[in-house]
């Protein structure tokens, strides 16, 4: 297992409530967390309601199945519309995407100091 960050990974998904989370596909001109992440790898993800003000960013395991998904638990949120615990998602579609938390990269401003998010 190792820690991976890629670019254009993002997936559809209807899953609701709190847990692990079913993958529904790649959306156009993107690719899925398997192919772009791995199996079993892990990496950083955000879930966010298409219709609702429901969002989740997290650290995350990718498990190749049928279907395809990603694992959540509330020690592994960051930061979330629900006071930066689990989301328990409603009904309606999801975006979840490969992302660099703020709070977990290096920067580099403008005068060539580097912090810490």
């Amino acid at each position: 297992m190792a820690f991976v960050l890629n670019d254009r990974v993002k997936e559809s998904s209807t899953d609701t409530g709190t847990g692990t989370f079913d993958l529904a596909g790649a959306v156009n001109g993107f690719e899925t967390f398997v192919a772009g992440i791995g199996n079993s790898n892990t990496t950083y993800y955000a879930i966010v309601h298409q219709t609702e003000n429901e969002w989740e960013v997290g650290f995350t395991t990718v498990t190749d199945g049928s279907p395809d998904s990603i694992a959540r638990s509330d020690s592994n949120v960051i930061s979330s519309s629900n006071s930066d615990n689990m989301v328990s998602f409603a009904a309606g579609t999801k975006h979840v995407f490969c992302t660099a938390p703020g709070s977990k990269v290096l920067i580099e401003d403008n005068d060539n100091d580097v912090t810490v998010g």
